[in-house]
Order: C-alpha cells, then structure tokens, then sequence
C-alpha cells in the first residue's frame, strides 16, 4: 500500500473514531473548518530559501474558532473548560498532541464526550497558524509567536519554526527528527496567504515513501557481495528505471526476487528527474 493510501486511510479511520464517538443526539456539530491543507513535498521548482520548516505532528489536527475547539470534520471537541481558559478570541490551526508516537492517545482522548482531567493534562496545543490573519505567513508567524508568549499559557504553544540553507540539511533534519520518533516535516512558504485548500504553499515531508516497482534485472555486487547480488536494476509503473541497494539479507543477496516480480521498497522523496531518493529493499510482492 501507498503512502498516499495510507494517509487517505489514516484520516478516513480518524474521521469514523471521532465523528462515531460523537454521534449523540447532542453534540454540538459545526461546519468543517476552513482550513489549509499540504501538498506532499516532491522537490519540484521549489525554493527552500523560501520555506519556513517545522515538525509533522502526529496528534488531532483542531480549529479554534475563538470559542470551540473543532476537528477537521466539524465536530466539536469537549476538551476541559480549564484547557481553553484564557485562549485568544482569534482563530488558531494547530494539533493537539501528546508527544511522538501517541497519536492512538491523543484520539483517545479527544473523543470522549465527557473530558478525562488526567488525561487533558498531557495534551498540549501545538499552534501553527492564524487563519483569520489577511497577512502573509512571514506576518502571522511573527503575530503568532508574541501572542502566545505573552499569554503564558503551558500547554498553548506556538510550533517551533526555522529555515534552512539547503536540500541536504532538510534531509539531515529529517534525519534527526525520524531517529528522535517524529514523524517527518512541514514547510511553509514564507510569503503566503492563508487559503482553504490543498496547495504547494504548504508542504509535508516524511522520512520515506512505500511504492513499488518490477525487477528488471540483477547486478552483481562488489567486496564482499562479489558472486552475490549487489543491487537491483528495477522499472516503476511509470516506466522509470533505477537501482536499489539496499535493505537485502544476505539469504536475499545469494537468492534474489526472481526477474519480473514485484517489490516493495522504501525511499526519501523524489528527485528533480522523479528518481526516488535512497530506496531500499523491504519485500517482494506477493500479490501481482
């Protein structure tokens, strides 16, 4: 499966967890917020320079719309009077997080119609936007950060941003963040307007892509791997070839999926020719 299919999954079971846990006769519904939604980062006609970079939450995305916290689908969250206290009138995005890899703690908890204290206490709202704000987001970050600061409130936090000088520092951020148990990156261009859509204005970056592609050939390692399989000369639906390396037991390397079949594999983005970055090995397909 995808990356794309299986974030689609991931928002759909998402949904159905908090929309079905919702689903009273009494809850407070709202219309889906307006919000901004990100575009997978695929390394194409893209100035970095002009990108504020920031860490992928795994938590709920939520709207503050001055008064009421809201999912992505427009349900009211009954988060404790005490979290909201004191939160600007003016309409926050962010995610409500606990920490990586706590995503099935945080739904846990924002599901729940009658609102947990000890659990509340361990979330925190990470905020990335002012969506109501008509200025570029080189504006409404610098507004954001002084708001938040000044209002001292814990667990209301304003996500960390910084630039960076080059695609080879993005990576090694990437890097950083996926050994740390993150989940990838967000870049913001710097010089946007807040609009209720998909676009290129806001990027998201994970440590690494599934696809999959048709072994084409085997070549021949060297060192060590001489006599054995060194990579695998490959072909994507698309008709692109390139080579994997890595990833292979040493079973693997002395017996290599046979020519023609399907393997799955990992890898960083796509580079400027829509070569995928770093692929390596995971398993071969087994249903062609």
């Amino acid at each position: 499966m995808s990356i794309p299919q299986r974030v689609a999954i991931s928002l759909v079971v998402e949904s159905a967890i908090i929309a079905g846990s919702l689903a009273a006769p009494t809850l407070a519904t709202a219309e889906p917020p307006p919000l901004l939604l990100a575009n997978d980062y695929e390394d194409a006609d893209i100035d970095l320079s002009r990108y504020w970079v920031s860490e992928k939450y795994d938590g709920v995305r939520a709207y503050w719309d001055g008064q009421r916290l809201l999912t992505r689908a427009g349900n009211v969250i009954h988060a404790p009077a005490w979290f909201t206290q004191g939160w600007p009138t003016t309409p926050l995005d962010g995610e409500l997080w606990a920490g990586r890899g706590l995503f099935q703690q945080v739904t846990s908890t924002v599901r729940d119609l009658e609102p947990d204290d000890i659990a509340w206490r361990a979330i925190r709202f990470m905020v990335f936007d002012l969506p109501a704000h008509r200025g570029v987001f080189n504006d409404r970050l610098a507004i954001l950060r002084t708001m938040l600061t000044e209002l001292r409130i814990d667990w209301l936090r304003a996500v960390t941003h910084f630039r960076v000088a080059d695609e080879a520092t993005l990576q090694q951020q990437l890097d950083h963040i996926a050994a740390e148990g993150g989940e990838g990156l967000m870049l913001h261009r710097d010089d946007s307007l807040y609009r209720p859509e998909r676009s290129d204005h806001l990027l998201k970056l994970k440590p690494y892509h599934d696809a999959e592609a048709q072994v084409i050939a085997h070549l021949e390692g060297q060192g060590k791997y001489r006599g054995m399989l060194g990579a695998l000369l490959v072909r994507d639906a698309d008709g692109t070839q390139f080579r994997i390396g890595t990833g292979f037991t040493d079973e693997q390397r002395r017996s290599p999926p046979p020519i023609g079949s399907w393997v799955t594999y990992r890898h960083h983005s796509l580079t400027a020719r829509g070569i995928p970055r770093f692929a390596r090995f995971v398993r071969v397909r087994t249903d062609p």
